[in-house]
């Protein structure tokens, strides 16, 4: 520095001055440096890294540009070249908001379902709809872990709803019920008026009831809720007698999927001798805690009960550590079925669940809300759903024309909810009225969801969707299943149930009982 400042000519004056050179040369290359050489930490496009130290994700919006987890690379792939295919025709985006990139291995796998169900909506909304109009753009939108920025998340699809480069007009998703994903669902239908089309969030008080009927002004939802699953496995279980039932059930509170599912059943084992088995998850349930500890005691209580039948409310790695538990029992000579809601699921791809548990006498069953044998099989019934509307998605799903959008998996359920929850919202963008603009305002969105039954139904993968007055499907089929290893996809269709004990009828209209 000082030979430089040497061979300037003049006096301090201007060597000063080309000290302040000097530095500012030197800060250049400083802060080039970190640019070229340290990560931006704004991730990309849209989206921005958010979370504390150790512990920080990219969360944002992308069009597939950016790609939030590895397992995700082809089908954000092939959302990208379709976005840029449709880019010059009319069009309107629908985001799917999730987290993109859990920690755990079965969570990721759950996601890229969730994302491929969203992808084959949209391709077949594009593809093979007869150039029905607007085109449909797919975004992502990842609110991180546990959904812990949904806020700046979903203001940014909040502006997106606004601008009319983006033409934003739905947002589906949301694939757990917690206070959380309620917070952000009621933002973005109350604050912003997007409509939303809910994935597997099956909590009643997540959606609107004739108690609250503007709790989620513009919500609609695919699946039946907590309480209509326990009703249905209740009409599909009959003959089960209440004093040989026990519930186990995690204390925490403010979980709203467990809360639902204690209350039902406690009204399906009422007349049961013992109070029910309860144990406390991590707060972040994902994690496994020290739960299975308190399992391996619990399994030693539950083998002096009469219990044959046990109830689980709880979420997934918990059921999975009482499950490897309860394989594990002493009293060998006993029989066990479990009975739980549709957050199990996942369960079939946790690569720590025990499968020898149920060689060893004990049957996990569940109510999934699709099964690919739900439609097709001999048994099948008239109404509620049909084995064409399947069919569509099956073969979408082997299409060569799809593009490699990674192995697709329909038997746990989560591709085909996604499908057909891209399903209803495109169906309700496309429903207009003759003059009406080809870009819909949000409420005329908002307004179709009272129009999607009787003749407007949704014909979906997972049976018909016919929503009553509040954006809710009434009398969905539900897929009763167990976990089996020699099963396709280790999971094994039972047979169809139905909240009201019988099928949808053919006018797929709600009754006002």
């Amino acid at each position: 520095m000082t030979s430089f400042i040497a061979r300037l000519p003049g006096g301090p004056l201007t060597k000063a001055a080309g000290l302040v050179v000097a530095l500012a040369v030197l800060g250049a290359a400083v802060w080039t440096g970190i640019v070229v050489f340290r990560p931006d930490p704004a991730c990309g496009k849209g989206i921005e890294e958010r979370g504390p130290e150790g512990a920080r994700e990219c969360t944002g919006v992308t069009d597939g540009s950016f790609v939030f987890a590895a397992n995700l690379k082809e089908v954000s792939a092939r959302i990208k070249a379709e976005n840029e295919r449709i880019k010059d025709e009319p069009h309107v985006s629908v985001a799917v908001m999730l987290p993109m990139a859990p920690a755990q291995a079965f969570e990721q796998q759950k996601t890229l379902h969730e994302v491929q169900g969203a992808y084959l909506a949209q391709y077949r909304a594009n593809h093979d709809s007869n150039s029905k109009k607007p085109a449909i753009r797919l975004l992502l939108a990842n609110p991180g872990r546990s959904h812990s920025h949904w806020k700046p998340v979903a203001e940014q699809l909040g502006a997106m709803s606004e601008s009319e480069a983006d033409n934003l007009r739905a947002v589906i998703g949301f694939d757990v019920s917690t206070a959380t994903t309620q917070a952000a669902i009621g933002y973005l239908t109350r604050e912003r008026g997007i409509p939303v089309v809910g994935g597997p969030i099956t909590a009643d008080d997540s959606g609107n009831s004739p108690q609250r009927p503007d709790a989620y002004p513009g919500l609609a939802r695919v699946v039946p809720t907590t309480t209509d699953q326990a009703k249905a496995l209740s009409h599909f279980n009959k003959d089960i007698d209440p004093k040989h039932t026990l519930v186990v059930e995690d204390i925490r509170t403010g979980d709203n999927y467990v809360d639902a599912l204690k209350r039902a059943f406690a009204e399906r084992t009422l007349g049961s001798p013992r109070a029910p088995e309860q144990y406390r998850a991590p707060e972040e349930f994902h994690e496994e805690g020290t739960t299975a500890n308190a399992f391996d005691q619990m399994v030693d209580t539950i083998c002096t009960s009469a219990a044959k039948v046990i109830y689980f409310a709880g979420r997934p790695v918990q059921l999975r550590q009482f499950v490897n538990e309860l394989g594990n029992r002493g009293c060998t000579e006993k029989k066990y079925t479990v009975i739980t809601g549709s957050g199990a699921s996942t369960l079939s791809s946790d690569k720590l669940l025990d499968w020898d548990a149920f060689r060893k006498g004990v049957t996990l069953q569940y109510a999934a809300v699709a099964h690919p044998d739900a439609w097709t099989g001999p048994k099948a019934p008239a109404t509620g759903g049909s084995a064409a509307a399947y069919r569509t998605l099956a073969e979408l799903a082997t299409s060569k024309e799809v593009g490699n959008i990674g192995p697709v998996e329909l038997t746990d359920s989560r591709t085909i909810t996604f499908y057909d929850a891209g399903l209803t919202a495109i169906t309700a963008i496309r429903m207009r009225d003759d003059g009406d603009p080809v870009i819909p305002t949000l409420g005329r969105i908002s307004d179709a969801w009272l129009r999607l039954h009787g003749m407007g139904k949704v014909d979906g993968a997972s049976g018909w969707i016919c929503l009553d007055n509040y954006g809710n499907p009434y009398n969905k089929a539900v897929s009763v299943v167990e976990l089996a290893p020699d099963a396709p996809g280790r999971i094994r269709f039972v047979g169809l149930a139905w909240p009201t004990g019988r099928p949808t009828p053919a006018d797929c209209t709600a009754s006002r009982t």
